[in-house]
C-alpha cells in the first residue's frame, strides 16, 4: 500500500472515530435526558381577584328639612337610611295608625262603631254626627284618609271600651304587641293635650314598623289612604267622601299606605309605605319636618330608596 492510499486509510480512520465518539456523546446526553425525573409543573399564578365597585350611595346628601326620617326595608328588616331615627318625637296625627292598628287587633272589621258624644267636641276635622253608625273598617278607611279626629276618637273609645282598659293603656297594649319600645300615647287622635304635652310620641323607626304592620293586618283600609279620595256608607244610608290630606298619593308608584299629620308640637309628619319590587315593602317616616317639606322629604327619600335598588346614585 503506497504512502497516498495510508494517508486516505488514516483519515477515514479519523473520521469514523470522530463519528463515534460524537454518536457516544449524543447517546450520554439522551439518557441523562430520560433518566433524570420531571419535575411537576409549576402551578399558574392566581389571577387577581375581580375587582367589585361598590354601589353608589342613593342616600349621600339627601337634601331633608325633617327633624328625624328613616326608609325601612319591611320586607328584611333592614334600616336603608337613618336620620334620628330612634329619636322620641311627637306624632300628631300619626297617632291615628295605632288606634286603627289597636282596634282591628280586637275588635273585627264588621264591629260597628258609633260616633260617641265626646267625639264631637274634639278640634276638626270632623265629619259625623252623634249616633252616626259605621262598620270598623269603613270607619278606619275614612278615618285614616281624611286624618279625621272624631273618627278616631270613636274608634279609641269603642276598643278601650271592649277591653275595659283606659285609651291610653289600651293604645299602650298595642304598641308593646309590636315591640314599639319608643311610642306610646295619650289619646287616639294624636291632638296635643297642650302646649307642651302631644296626644302620641314616638320614633321614625317605630312608625315605620307600624304601618307596616298595618298595611299587613289590613290591607284594604291601608290601600283607601292611597287615593284621592275614600267613600263610605254609614248603618243609616247616609253616604260620605272625603278628601286625602296628601296630595301626592298619585305621584308615588306602587303606593300602599300614606298619612300624615301635623300640630304644633309635631310640625310636619309623614308616612308612606310602597312596594319597592314584588312583595317588597318599604316604609317611609318623616318627623318634625314643615307641613309643605314632608311632602318633598318623603318624595325625596321615596324616590332615593328607588335609585338604591336600581343600584344608581339617582332616578
Amino acid at each position: 500500500m503506497n504512502t497516498e492510499e495510508l494517508r486516505k486509510l488514516a483519515a477515514h480512520t479519523r473520521s469514523m472515530r470522530e463519528m463515534g465518539i460524537a454518536l457516544i456523546g449524543a447517546s450520554l446526553l439522551l439518557a441523562l435526558f430520560l433518566l433524570i425525573p420531571k419535575t411537576p409543573n409549576e402551578p399558574l399564578p392566581a389571577l387577581p381577584a375581580t375587582v367589585v365597585l361598590a354601589a353608589p350611595d342613593a342616600f349621600a346628601n339627601v337634601p331633608l328639612e325633617a327633624k328625624a326620617a328613616v326608609v325601612y326595608d319591611l320586607a328584611t328588616g333592614e334600616t336603608l337610611y337613618a336620620k334620628n331615627a330612634d329619636a322620641q318625637l311627637p306624632l300628631a296625627s300619626l297617632t291615628k295608625l295605632l288606634t286603627v292598628y289597636a282596634a282591628l287587633l280586637t275588635l273585627s272589621p264588621d264591629t260597628p262603631i258609633t260616633i260617641p258624644e265626646s267625639a264631637i267636641s274634639v278640634e276638626g276635622p270632623r265629619t259625623f254626627r252623634v249616633g252616626q253608625t259605621f262598620s270598623l273598617a269603613d270607619l278606619s278607611r275614612l278615618t285614616l284618609t281624611a286624618s279625621l279626629n272624631d273618627g278616631a276618637v270613636a274608634i279609641a273609645s269603642a276598643t278601650a271600651e271592649r277591653e275595659n282598659l283606659s285609651q291610653s293603656d289600651m293604645l299602650a297594649g298595642a304598641a308593646a304587641a309590636l315591640g314599639l319600645s319608643q311610642t306610646y300615647a295619650v289619646n287616639g287622635s294624636g291632638l296635643d293635650m297642650n302646649s307642651a304635652v302631644s296626644g302620641g310620641y314616638g320614633s321614625a323607626r317605630d312608625l315605620a314598623r307600624l304601618a307596616g304592620a298595618l298595611s299587613e293586618l289590613a290591607p284594604g283600609v291601608a290601600e283607601a289612604t292611597t287615593f284621592s279620595s275614600a267613600e263610605a256608607v254609614s248603618e243609616g244610608g247616609t253616604s260620605f267622601t272625603v278628601g286625602n290630606t296628601d296630595p301626592m298619593v298619585a305621584s308615588i308608584p306602587r303606593l300602599l299606605l300614606s298619612k300624615t299629620g301635623f300640630t304644633d308640637l309635631a310640625g310636619g309628619n309623614l308616612v308612606l309605605v310602597f312596594d319597592a319590587g314584588i312583595n317588597h315593602s318599604i316604609a317611609v317616616v318623616v318627623l318634625g319636618s314643615s307641613p309643605k317639606a314632608r311632602f318633598t322629604d318623603g318624595a325625596t327619600l321615596v324616590y332615593a330608596a328607588l335609585a338604591h335598588f336600581a343600584g344608581v346614585a339617582s332616578l
